[in-house]
């Protein structure tokens, strides 16, 4: 059965559309904002995690800081490193089926030709390399000044197998050469404290060297052979180097707590930044209020009308309420298709990738935000409803 009271108000609206239109604009903004940011959030987290789960089945072993002032005073420095004994007792703990991987590391100036720049140097054994690192050009180290070079560090100097690099102080006399055998695959962000895409990868022996430390590791990975062990391997070697938990000797930590870590502060930001959006539509609801205020006044006598022949209350109300879904709809309608647009704009431009973009996690935030849109419209127009309802039929006629 027709409802009488649905076409009233899309009478309204079609009389008063571009009142009606600027109304919902306020909508449409809220909407996309909501969505977009959302979506922006969410596309973020997912790529962090992507690329951390390259080392998700490694657990890195880091010297941990030995304080240097006196207790309470806050005061740390760096600690020495990981020492010999304490990767035999690395070895111990993580059994058989683990793969170790003693890593040096620091960072230093180099030259490629007369262009300077600073990158990462890590020292490890050639033949630990392949065993997390993929070289996607070229061979192993296999002369003590052979190098491997990460992909972004190979095109941002636009290097080629074979070139040669100077490591250390264009000033230095002495600067060491090394030749290029290798690129490896990008990598990304990884978890296992080893950011090699722009970084210069040479063996272990060529590393201590030049820079000694030979019996002081930066860190040790760990590489489990089945992730689902990896807390009980991580709680061996916590028992066997951490004796004193009150200043242990080494930090210990797996992906799954960077990952978290890292997820933990981006919610945070994308709450911050959805709370932002949200105001957008608090200020849609100010305007679809107005709008649902002044349907009411210009239309009193046609409310005295209605209530005088007998129209409910209830009927009353849901007319102007019609009207408020009606705005709520085309707004909320509008704002969908916009967030879709805008959405995969903003991610693509602010991420680079759109890779998780359609995933349900992500299309998730424009019902969502459609959702809040449509409900925002409503509450708009439950006062200007009511007080519809609640006019006194002769004040209402006789009103000019």
């Amino acid at each position: 059965m027709k409802d009488i009271f649905f076409d009233l108000s899309v009478r309204s609206v079609r009389l008063n559309l571009m009142r009606s239109i600027l109304a919902s604009i306020g909508i449409v903004i809220g909407v996309v904002a909501i969505s977009s940011m959302g979506m922006l959030g969410t596309n973020m987290q997912l790529q962090v995690k992507d690329q951390l789960s390259s080392g998700a089945d490694t657990i890195v072993i880091t010297a941990d800081a030995v304080r240097a002032g006196p207790p309470g005073s806050g005061t740390t420095s760096s600690a020495t490193g990981i020492t010999k004994t304490q990767l035999s007792k690395i070895k111990l703990a993580a059994g058989t089926t683990s793969t170790i991987v003693p890593i040096y590391s620091t960072n230093t100036e180099f030259t490629y030709g007369n262009v300077p720049g600073r990158s990462s140097v890590y020292g490890i054994d050639p033949d630990d390399i392949t065993k997390f690192l993929t070289i996607e050009n070229g061979t192993n180290l296999g002369g003590i000044n052979d190098a491997l070079v990460g992909s972004t560090f190979a095109t941002s100097f636009n290097l080629k197998i074979g070139n040669r690099i100077k490591i250390g102080k264009d000033s230095d006399e002495s600067q060491p050469i090394v030749r290029i055998v290798g690129i490896l695959a990008a990598r990304g962000m990884s978890s296992d404290n080893v950011n090699t895409d722009n970084a210069i990868i040479v063996s272990d022996d060529w590393y201590t060297n030049q820079y000694g430390g030979k019996d002081t590791y930066s860190q040790v990975n760990v590489i489990v052979k089945n992730i689902d062990t990896i807390t009980d391997v991580e709680t061996a070697i916590d028992t066997k180097l951490n004796t004193d938990k009150k200043t242990p000797a080494v930090r210990i930590s797996d992906a799954s707590s960077r990952i978290s870590s890292i997820t933990s502060s981006l919610s945070s930001i994308t709450t911050f930044i959805l709370a932002i959006g949200g105001i957008s539509l608090l200020v849609a609801a100010t305007s679809i209020f107005n709008v649902m205020m002044m349907s009411v006044n210009e239309r009193i006598q046609e409310i005295g009308i209605l209530l005088s022949i007998g129209t409910e209350k209830g009927e009353v109300r849901r007319m102007f309420l019609y009207e408020a879904i009606i705005l709520g709809i085309l707004g909320a309608g509008v704002g969908g298709v916009g967030s879709l647009i805008i959405g995969y704009s903003v991610v693509s431009y602010m991420i680079g990738t759109t890779e998780f973009f359609f995933l349900p996690e992500s299309i998730l935030y424009i019902p969502i935000g459609m959702a809040i849109g449509l409900v925002v419209c409503i509450l708009s127009g439950l006062y200007p409803a009511w007080r519809a309802s609640n006019m006194d039929p002769i004040d209402a006629l006789r009103s000019e």
